[in-house]
């Protein structure tokens, strides 16, 4: 039985950040995330915030892979921490990029047992919303997404890694983003062929595209930073309608073509003002393939476990079976 937080015990959390003689009248646990808590606080002069706690009793994938071992060397690690958040939002700042504020970060468990931060409450909802209820209000905070994504992508990044490694100097593995995601789709196939009979049945048919389409990519690589998970979910509305990134933690320097394959898919009918036409469609296809096995095998991985939407983490394996052999079986006719 997971344990999460309480307002007794968030209570000096808030006497420490906003005083004394705030206290908390409402908790309401998020379901934004499987890696972290993320808890809003109502205090008792009607205002808002956000505390996020970084604890295995709060981590679903806890359960079903080694999160205490995560290897930072490795690009697409398990990306959690307050050291991980903290040095992507200070990335974000530093290229023009609106990640959420911090307001107070603790690593001491004088207040908590466990790392947390307290950051701005965004109440604006997210573009994902918007955009479904009110695409042409949604127009402006998309375009102003458009603009941090060409700051970020444009950054000229050291070398390919997540931030928090690179920035510290730590080696990061692999001879290139290409063949990082090669090996971890190979991987991913294997293990999703351990849970999905479609997937053993059709192993060397996912393993021959993506070799096959992994020796196509010639062109030089352009690294940037990227999110790596930029869906409109992830994105929430700032109080004057301007777009800001969150779930940051797996902010890295990588190929940009990787970002705008999950974008594209993620945003859909939404993707146009967000296109580039400079992107290399040899990666584009690779990491197209390699999206959907690992759309495969994360779900499955994580809806093995306790999480409350498990089923639909099963759900979107499934898609993403019929995606990637559709995809392949279109490669294949030309």
């Amino acid at each position: 039985m997971r344990a999460f937080a309480t307002a007794d015990q968030l209570a000096g959390v808030v006497a420490e950040v906003f005083g004394t003689d705030r206290r908390i009248v409402t908790i309401e646990r998020l379901p934004n995330g499987s890696k972290k808590g993320v808890y809003r606080l109502g205090l008792d002069d009607a205002t808002t915030t956000i505390v996020y706690i970084w604890d295995p009793a709060e981590d679903y994938w806890s359960d079903v892979q080694d999160t205490d071992r995560a290897d930072r060397a490795d690009t697409f690690s398990h990306a959690s921490g307050l050291d991980m958040f903290e040095a992507a939002v200070n990335r974000l700042e530093s290229v023009g990029a609106r990640g959420p504020r911090l307001l107070f970060a603790d690593r001491s468990r004088a207040w908590y047992p466990a790392d947390i931060a307290v950051i701005e409450d965004l109440r604006g909802g997210t573009l994902q919303a918007l955009l479904e209820k009110d695409p042409d209000a949604g127009r402006e905070p998309l375009a102003d997404l458009a603009g941090m994504l060409r700051r970020m992508h444009g950054y000229p990044a050291p070398r390919f890694g997540q931030v928090f490694a690179v920035d510290r100097g730590l080696a990061v593995n692999g001879e290139s983003g290409a063949r990082v995601i090669l090996d971890r789709a190979l991987a991913d196939v294997e293990e999703a062929a351990e849970r999905d009979g479609r997937v053993r049945a059709g192993r060397s048919t996912l393993t021959d595209a993506l070799r096959d389409l992994a020796s196509r990519v010639t062109a030089p690589a352009r690294v940037g930073l990227i999110h790596g998970e930029l869906g409109a979910d992830h994105v929430m509305l700032a109080d004057d309608g301007a777009p800001v990134l969150i779930d940051v933690e797996g902010l890295a320097y990588f190929d940009i073509e990787w970002e705008h394959v999950f974008v594209r898919m993620r945003f859909g009918e939404h993707y146009a003002p967000l296109r580039r036409e400079d992107l290399d469609p040899d990666r584009m296809r690779l990491f197209q393939l390699a999206m959907h096995v690992s759309l495969i095998a994360g779900p499955l991985r994580i809806g093995s476990g306790d999480h409350p939407q498990a089923a639909w983490f099963r759900d979107l394996a499934a898609l993403h079976v019929r995606e990637a052999f559709n995809f392949v079986a279109k490669e294949a006719a030309g």
